[in-house]
């Protein structure tokens, strides 16, 4: 799983550092949809934000300082933000079809974050997933996949 994060996360253009992190760096657009996801429900979980560090660390190779500043830029895009349109419309200049698939498939992973899928995390990725063209069919593919990753990663219960 975390190959195919790193080939998406990979596949996002480079903005110039020299500029600093604007909305318009596909991984602070990235990190402002995920803060999407995770206030959909009204519920900031630390589970939650520290899966998308791992998801942000991981797929960018980013420690500390670096990576905080992302986490930051994304939150503070997120905050001014009235719509996805301006994230979407990043990544969807950026990405090829696979990756925005992907992509989807990392919001659900953000949505299951908590353990739990609340319908207005479940909106987000349809609004999302509409936005920068990935089909309903691959929307709910990914959501199973995700879903079903989690439940095998599930501890086992004695009854």
């Amino acid at each position: 799983m975390l190959d195919r994060l790193k080939s998406f996360f990979g596949s996002l253009p480079d903005k110039p550092r020299s500029k600093g992190l604007a909305a318009d760096d596909p991984r602070v657009a990235a990190a402002a949809l995920m803060f999407f996801v995770i206030d959909a429900d009204g519920v900031r979980s630390e589970d939650e934000r520290k899966r998308m560090r791992e998801l942000l660390a991981g797929s960018y190779s980013l420690s500390g300082g670096e990576l905080e500043a992302i986490v930051k830029a994304g939150e503070d895009a997120h905050r001014e933000a009235v719509d996805l349109f301006a994230f979407t419309s990043v990544l969807n200049r950026g990405l090829d079809e696979d990756a925005k698939v992907e992509f989807i498939g990392i919001l659900w992973e953000m949505v299951y974050a908590d353990g739990e899928m609340h319908e207005l995390e479940d909106n987000i990725v349809w609004r999302t997933a509409e936005l920068i063209g990935v089909s309903p069919r691959d929307r709910m593919r990914m959501r199973r996949r995700v879903r079903d990753a989690q439940d095998d990663d599930a501890p086992e219960q004695e009854d």
